[in-house]
């Protein structure tokens, strides 16, 4: 288990994120920019150029907003709007497959949690790697039921 990263650790889509926050900046600049220098616009279509553009960064900020974050007591899952916290042994599966379009974490409550912190998107082989590494986190921190049970939903 020396191979293991030491927690806590923080995944998250990187160059997506850069590009969301990239853009929303740049959106917001302009968008202000432009509402400034038309001198035909009144006080209320400036303000309301400068609201459109501020909203429309909200929304990229949300958009890059997902992570996961794996640390000693277990995984904390922050998607668009949503966030919870896993324990460890909560966690039967980490699902990367070819065409998903994020991690899935399949439950022992018998549900199916997307993390949209790992993505293939723009850096599918570093999504790979980060699966890989989550998976053999919850593998090796998952306290095993008496019985094999949690073996069972290994399939």
């Amino acid at each position: 288990m020396s191979d293991l990263p030491a927690l806590p650790m923080t995944f998250r889509p990187s160059r997506t994120r850069a590009v969301l926050l990239t853009a929303g900046a740049t959106i917001l600049v302009v968008i202000t920019t432009v509402a400034m220098l038309l001198e035909q616009l009144g006080p209320g279509e400036r303000l309301s150029f400068i609201f459109t553009a501020a909203l429309l960064f909200g929304v990229l900020l949300l958009l890059a907003r997902p992570k996961v974050v794996a640390d000693e007591t277990g995984v904390t899952v922050v998607n668009i709007a949503s966030r919870r916290h896993l324990d460890w042994a909560e966690i039967l599966k980490v699902n990367l497959r070819p065409g998903d379009p994020w991690v899935f974490l399949d439950l022992s409550d018998g549900t199916s949690l997307p993390a949209l912190g790992i993505q293939p998107g723009i850096a599918k082989q570093r999504a790979i790697e980060d699966a890989r590494t989550l998976r053999a986190l919850a593998e090796a921190r998952a306290i095993r039921e008496p019985g094999g049970h949690r073996d069972e939903h290994q399939g």
